[in-house]
């Protein structure tokens, strides 16, 4: 095997057992409320976007009270935007006055989080924009998405493309030196010819290893939310990140490279649908769909992080908080299932997905059935069954109308046989089924 994908695969162990995990985004773009684009998406000028600084308080910001939520909802790591695409820093850069301690709010707000989430046992994480609207030198007009990209005041104006990623690199190595050990670095993103080198991203790449040599990278210094780069190579490029990152969207199969093996990766998912806080849009999943997703996730070798975008005034939402503390519920009974587990050795059933940790396989039952749950193929291979919430016995079913089917094994949720009932556990019933 190669190199890179050994000590990828060593770096990556905690990663793939956590499973879970909650993406914040939260800047400038909560004041003006309609999502963390809104400065490229109605082209407002600096000028403009700027006066949101002195509007930012962040008054109720609690990151405690952030990752208390975390772990209760039974996530293992969290990402927090120190620096999203406008530019605006939540942390305290001396090559910038754009940031929250030249606010009303006067605190480094990456220095909070951290702080918090690490003292709930919740890895940390920072996002990281590898482009920057705010900054004179990154490419304006004819960008394919810099605000002033139509605006012909900026057609023909130079900029000093190496200038930029002098700063760019600069910041970044600030919260790989100023904040402790980091778990992730979440860095966004390459589009079009701006990818790789154009990052001069080896250099950036033996920084960030040099640095802190355990932490682990996204794909998206040369990939994006479009294509995954190298990573799906037998031979990743040094800046090929950890872990590939599929946006608003569970791959149809689980994640491997040319030669078939398996690579690390997650699904970046909103709760509604903006990533930064949008006033108007409560069209939120339900827990669920939540649970569906991880599940449906960890059946495929992948992680979900999940993300919340709170308000101007650094609350999250209630209508998350109310679905995260749903999702709690569950996992405080189901937690083994998604935990350590991955993809079965067995074919996705028809009502719902197998997970798996070794001789352990998990089914996770979707949807009412008709009948006996059918476990294909897998007559003669079980030694116990048990409800995983409470550990209550499920026998293997034996009933006359399945006697035609030899080569599978059969259960009832429920102690009445044939009779239909609801699912014990509306989201997901979980069955843990021992293996011979």
């Amino acid at each position: 095997m190669n190199q890179r994908i050994e000590e990828r695969n060593q770096r990556t162990k905690w990663y793939q057992e956590s499973r879970f995990g909650m993406f914040i985004h939260w800047g400038l773009y909560a004041i003006p409320a309609r999502g963390e684009w809104v400065r490229s998406v109605e082209r407002i000028p600096v000028e403009e976007y700027d006066k949101l600084q002195h509007e930012f308080s962040a008054e109720e910001y609690d990151p405690k009270k952030w990752a208390k939520l975390a772990k209760q909802a039974g996530m293992k790591y969290a990402v927090l935007t120190a620096k999203h695409h406008d530019g605006f820093c939540l942390f305290d850069s001396q090559y910038t006055d754009f940031k929250s301690t030249n606010t009303p709010c006067g605190r480094d707000l990456v220095a909070e989080f951290l702080e918090a989430f690490r003292a709930e046992g919740i890895k940390v994480g920072l996002y990281f924009s590898i482009i920057d609207w705010h900054h004179p030198d990154f490419p304006h007009y004819g960008d394919k998405q810099h605000p002033m990209r139509d605006n012909e005041e900026f057609k023909g104006k130079e900029h000093n493309f190496d200038n930029y990623l002098t700063y760019m690199h600069a910041q970044a190595r600030e919260l790989l030196t100023n904040y402790g050990k980091l778990d992730v670095m979440w860095f966004d993103f390459s589009y079009n010819d701006m990818q790789g080198e154009k990052w001069r991203a080896t250099e950036f790449m033996q920084m960030v290893r040099e640095l802190q040599p355990h932490i682990i990278t996204d794909n998206r210094l040369e990939g994006s939310g479009e294509e995954s780069g190298s990573i799906l190579t037998a031979n990743p490029t040094i800046y090929a990140g950890d872990f590939a990152s599929p946006e608003q969207m569970i791959p149809p199969k689980g994640i491997v490279n040319e030669l078939g093996d398996p690579v690390p990766w997650e699904a970046c998912v909103t709760l509604n649908n903006n990533w930064g806080y949008a006033a108007e849009d409560k069209h939120y999943k339900s827990a669920k769909m939540i649970v569906h997703m991880l599940v449906d996730c960890v059946s495929k070798n992948g992680n979900l992080l999940l993300n919340v975008g709170p308000d101007a005034k650094g609350r999250i939402p209630e209508e998350s908080v109310v679905i995260l503390e749903e999702v709690g519920k569950w996992m405080s009974e189901n937690a083994n299932s998604i935990y350590g587990c991955g993809m079965a050795e067995f074919e996705k059933p028809e009502w719902g997905r197998y997970t798996q940790n070794g001789k352990k396989l998990y089914a996770h039952v979707f949807e009412e059935q008709t009948g006996a749950v059918c476990l294909s193929n897998l007559a003669n291979q079980i030694d116990k069954m048990r409800f995983l919430k409470d550990g209550s016995e499920i026998r293997s079913a034996e009933y006359w109308n399945l006697k035609e089917y030899p080569d599978h094994a059969f259960f009832f949720l429920n102690s009445k046989t044939a009779d239909s009932y609801p699912l014990p556990e509306e989201k997901d019933t979980v069955v843990e089924i021992t293996l011979k």
